[in-house]
């Protein structure tokens, strides 16, 4: 099977040292390895301009000069992006540009003449429809969504076959979720889980394509690292880079992408909430922070160009444009008062730099600050982000016995297939004397049975993912999928996880 696999590496700007040194060890570099080492592996990567520039500052020019290697070798493209991963939905056409082009200057600096990218990453896959005519017109021949782009709905891609926006031309490839979150969860640690998990597909002549945080592996996930040789090694899958994919699937389907992320879920794209962790309606704090960005935007635009001091102005909007600050304030569940200070600190830096600036607009950005800093303080104080997040909580995972033994009907007959399935589970394990995984489907049991799995990080029914016995127990999962991935995000870090 052909395999697209797509690395996204990231770190903020701001980034403390520590914290870069630990990922460096736990996920660049085991990634950059396992791909050298394996050469008849291929794949897409982004890289944000600003990562490398945190290489090049912290004396990680070692990786950068393995980026050059594989990519000259032809082993890995990288694509373009938003150099300090702006959520581009949100902002305006001509930063949108600003970004891209930044990327590209900071990219091609760093990793040569080889860096001439063909497809595009939105940050988060944060889409919009005018996204993809600025992304064509600045000369790239793809974009790459999540598969929820595609109608508002997953299990809707054909791997078979190959997409284009409509008005422009501009190639578009799907994420594909399934595989891409069994991975992620790691709910599969080795080739021969996943080739379980996807043992229907081998036959069918279609395409994988995953996309992934390369943080994942090691850095979220300890020990997932060591799955990449493995992976890599297996004999039943070919890894090409996304650019190669029209090499082998030809027939082409016109298609309009729907605004959306890849942490979107269908009630979110229905409810047009799909942008919720960067601007929630309900969010006071997501409400000043844009107001203060589009204050100190306004000023910047506004200095004088010819002022010594310009460069500096400019260079420091550019990076208080990064999306970190606007999604760790908003505690559904995602939380963190460092980096909201973090953002809005950068922002009334910036305005303050600004010569000339009215002394009102100074006071303005200096309320604003105030207001999102006190505000952000009596939240965590009073627990309103607890209450946030538990209140996400409750309307993302509804307690699997509810949606089918006590939904009545036929969805009873739901409910005890699954309690059949994991009890033969359990039995099956501990006769293989695998009694850590008995206990597992025992106490998947129990949790089902009193409508604890709502608390579990991984829900008991996607375990079952990994271990399909037959079409019929894979044919129930759907059937309970359908509605369960209604309220899901897309991503396993993400709301409702």
């Amino acid at each position: 099977m052909y395999w697209a696999n797509f690395f996204h590496i990231y770190q903020p700007s701001s980034q403390q040292p520590d914290i870069l040194e630990a990922v460096v060890a736990q996920s660049y570099r085991p990634i950059l390895q396992a791909i050298k080492n394996q050469k008849n592996v291929f794949l897409s990567m982004n890289v944000n301009g600003a990562l490398l520039e945190l290489f090049d500052k912290h004396g990680y020019q070692d990786l950068i000069q393995t980026l050059k290697d594989l990519m000259n070798e032809g082993r890995i493209e990288i694509t373009g992006c938003a150099k300090y991963h702006a959520f581009l939905p949100l902002i305006e056409k001509d930063e949108i540009i600003r970004q891209i082009k930044l990327n590209d200057e900071t990219n091609k600096f760093f990793l040569g003449s080889s860096y001439k990218p063909k497809g595009f990453f939105p940050p988060e896959m944060g889409y919009k429809e005018e996204l993809a005519q600025i992304i064509s017109d600045l000369g790239f021949q793809w974009i790459i969504l999540d598969e929820i782009a595609l109608g508002g709905q997953t299990g809707k891609v054909d791997y078979k076959k190959i997409y284009k926006i409509k008005k422009n031309g501009l190639l578009v490839f799907f994420r594909e979720r399934r595989i891409s979150n069994l991975i992620m969860s790691a709910l599969v640690r080795t080739p021969k889980a996943l080739e379980q998990a996807m043992k229907k597909d081998f036959s069918s002549g279609r395409y994988l394509l995953t996309a992934m945080d390369g943080e994942t592996f090691g850095h979220h996930r300890p020990g997932l690292q060591n799955m990449l040789p493995e992976l890599f090694a297996a004999s039943k899958f070919q890894f090409i880079k996304i650019s190669d994919i029209p090499k082998y699937f030809n027939e082409l389907v016109e298609v309009d992408p729907v605004k959306s992320t890849w942490a979107s879920s269908p009630d979110d794209i229905g409810k047009n909430i799909q942008f919720l962790s960067w601007f929630d309606p309900e969010n006071i704090i997501h409400k000043w922070q844009w107001e203060l960005f589009e204050l100190v935007l306004d000023a910047v635009r506004s200095a004088d160009k010819k002022s010594p001091d310009h460069k500096q102005i400019r260079s420091s909007m550019d990076i208080a444009m990064a999306s970190d600050h606007f999604w760790w304030a908003s505690a559904k569940p995602w939380w963190s008062l460092e980096m909201i200070e973090d953002g809005a600190w950068r922002l009334l830096e910036t305005i303050r730099m600004c010569p000339g600036i009215a002394r009102e607009k100074l006071q303005k950005a200096g309320d604003l600050y105030e207001k999102i800093i006190s505000t952000a303080f009596e939240w965590q104080r009073s627990g309103q982000v607890r209450k946030n997040a538990l209140l996400q909580r409750s309307i993302l995972r509804i307690p699997f016995k509810e949606r089918t033994l006590e939904a009545g009907g036929a969805e009873e007959g739901v409910y005890w297939a699954f309690i059949g399935m994991m009890k033969k589970m359990e039995k099956k394990a501990a006769q293989a004397g695998e009694y850590e995984k008995a206990i597992l489907w025992r106490d998947a049991i129990f949790k089902l049975e009193n409508k604890l799995d709502i608390y579990d990080a991984i829900n008991a029914i996607d375990l079952l993912r990994t271990e399909l016995p037959n079409e019929e127990i894979e044919k129930i999962i759907e059937r309970y999928k359908e509605q369960y991935a209604k309220i899901r995000g897309g991503q396993p870090e993400q709301r409702g996880a």
